[in-house]
């Protein structure tokens, strides 16, 4: 079975809401492991900073139920239709790498982008998978954080 990693955030009432959406992971999923939490500013508009980690998980379901199980959990965590863009989130899950598959098209973009781009991802995802290889450079997750580090603070809190 492939093993999954999906980003969690929150900044509306994250604390909660955080907690609320590994409940429910943990119910579609079973067992999670998860990095630290940390607490960041909001990137691309003026709100409440964020609560971001990142979960994973071994699943045997395709990556469009996977995506499908994500959405609902948004959901039932309160997350509407108009959270969409750069804009303050109940609950954000988005699927980082789903094994080493590797698809760009307009259903799929895994490894997800954000993974690269975002110390709010790449952090978490160090410490839960640092020997972990990008699927499409052959770079661990080590030595991407290594060269991101300081590009953007995050500050590790207890959830």
């Amino acid at each position: 079975m492939p093993e999954v990693f999906v980003t969690v955030g929150s900044n509306l009432d994250p604390e909660r809401r955080v907690r609320q959406g590994l409940d429910a992971l943990r119910r579609e999923f079973g067992e999670l492991r998860v990095s630290p939490a940390y607490r960041t500013p909001a990137e691309g508009f003026v709100g409440p900073d964020f609560i971001n980690l990142v979960v994973a998980f071994h699943t045997a379901q395709l990556p469009g139920r996977v995506q499908q199980t994500l959405r609902q959990v948004e959901r039932e965590c309160g997350r509407s239709v108009a959270e969409r863009g750069f804009c303050d989130r109940t609950l954000d899950l988005d699927l980082l790498l789903y094994g080493d598959m590797v698809r760009h098209d307009d259903i799929f973009n895994l490894p997800r982008p954000d993974l690269g781009q975002y110390a709010f991802v790449l952090g978490p995802m160090a410490d839960l998978a640092p020997d972990l290889r990008h699927p499409e450079t052959g770079t661990t997750i080590a030595r991407m954080w290594q060269a991101f580090a300081g590009r953007r603070a995050i500050e590790p809190i207890e959830l």
